[in-house]
């Protein structure tokens, strides 16, 4: 399949300069004198967090406690156990149509959309109707970690670091509290923002981002992540498009499933 896909890279960007005029012909939303301004290929990277302790940690619960799990998070361990081919998420990439936010296959347009990803999270407590959005007045990162892990404001300021312009806990505080925590509930909560934050938003490799921690906070009010999560992808996309490389930082392994679902 890795093969199939690159042997039609060539084929796409015909597709792609075709569907460029037929947009100058047909007046659509390119203006006159449009020059494409994307590269001809895209060298995406799409390094991934080592997911093997999560793995071992959720192979060590008994069956009670991942179905505490599974009733409040959907089935998402099984993300943990999807191998991310750089090949063939290369390859797919290079089909990415960052003017339409879709992927071109020859004259077939394929997206996934809030129904596919919503049937893949295999969570029943989500409402569909209910999207997130960024609160204006939104607790600071020690509150929400201190709300999640049910610790001590000093555990949680010793252990936030500032990576970049952003603030982070390392995943290897959250593994050690997870080990631990007398909490079972919370010891669920915690591994289920590690998987948030490792593999579904994993900006920071090794680290916890703080934007994750306030999409985090409110799935208990059945807020549905799908939105975010499927803009992060795109938007992710678009920028190795626009850039010509870059670092994929959406769920490379939900997109990997979606596509799979199709071929």
């Amino acid at each position: 399949m890795e093969n199939e896909f690159l042997d039609k890279m060539e084929d796409n960007m015909v597709v792609r300069v075709w569907l460029e005029k037929t947009q100058l012909e047909k007046g659509d939303s390119l203006m006159e004198g449009y020059r494409s301004e994307l590269w001809d290929f895209t060298r995406s990277s799409v390094t991934q967090n080592n997911l093997q302790e999560l793995k071992e940690i959720w192979a060590q619960w008994d069956h009670e406690v991942k179905q505490l799990f599974y009733g409040n998070y959907g089935d998402l361990p099984y993300l943990l156990n999807i191998k991310v081919d750089k090949h063939l998420f290369r390859a797919l990439a290079q089909f990415w149509n960052s003017a339409y936010s879709c992927f071109t296959f020859g004259k077939v347009d394929l997206v996934p959309t809030v129904e596919d990803y919503t049937a893949l999270l295999r969570c029943s407590r989500i409402q569909v109707d209910k999207a997130y959005s960024r609160a204006i007045n939104v607790l600071t990162f020690v509150k929400k970690l201190m709300n999640i892990t049910g610790m001590s404001e000093q555990w949680v300021t010793a252990r936030i670091k500032q990576k970049g312009e952003s603030k982070c806990i390392p995943w290897k505080s959250l593994r050690d509290l997870i080990l631990v925590h007398p909490d079972t509930k919370k010891k669920v909560v915690v591994f289920a923002l590690s998987i948030y934050g490792l593999v579904i938003f994993p900006r920071e490799l090794g680290h916890i981002d703080e934007a994750v921690s306030d999409l985090f906070d409110r799935l208990n009010r059945r807020v549905t992540p799908v939105p975010i999560i499927l803009a992060e992808t795109f938007r992710s996309l678009n920028s190795c498009w626009i850039m010509g490389e870059g670092r994929f930082i959406g769920c490379a392994q939900l997109l990997l499933v979606w596509f799979h679902s199709h071929f």
